[in-house]
């Protein structure tokens, strides 16, 4: 995890150093981060189903889905920084939840019907 604590130190550099602070409120940042997402689903908004092998081998997809994904990522980071949120902990903590409520002899292999407190 310190791969993650490496990009959010940088990222908090990057922006201290170019007066960006004042821009990353929790509401810019998220709305920074929907966009984000937008041009991700954008990329596969008109795919055929059934196509993913072909676009898991088309280079220029992947490219620039893996920019956007990166876009993603950096802004998530740059948010649990700005609201103090240990994100890993938080994210270990989800997914220990997420073990507890959905145990592998009930969801094997199936979604669950209705989800709650997700």
């Amino acid at each position: 995890m310190s791969d993650l604590n490496d990009l959010i130190i940088r990222y908090r550099e990057f922006t201290r150093e170019r007066d960006w602070e004042q821009f990353h409120d929790p509401k810019s940042l998220i709305l920074a981060l929907v966009g984000e997402v937008g041009e991700l689903a954008e990329l596969f908004q008109w795919q055929p189903q059934g196509q993913e092998d072909l676009e898991r081998n088309d280079p220029e997809l992947l490219r620039r889905a893996s920019e956007e994904l990166s876009d993603i990522l950096l802004y998530v980071l740059r948010l649990a920084d700005v609201m103090d949120i240990a994100l890993s902990d938080a994210a270990n903590a989800k997914l220990t939840a997420a073990e507890e409520r959905f145990p592998i002899q009930e969801f094997t292999g199936r979604a669950p019907d209705k989800v709650r407190g997700s």
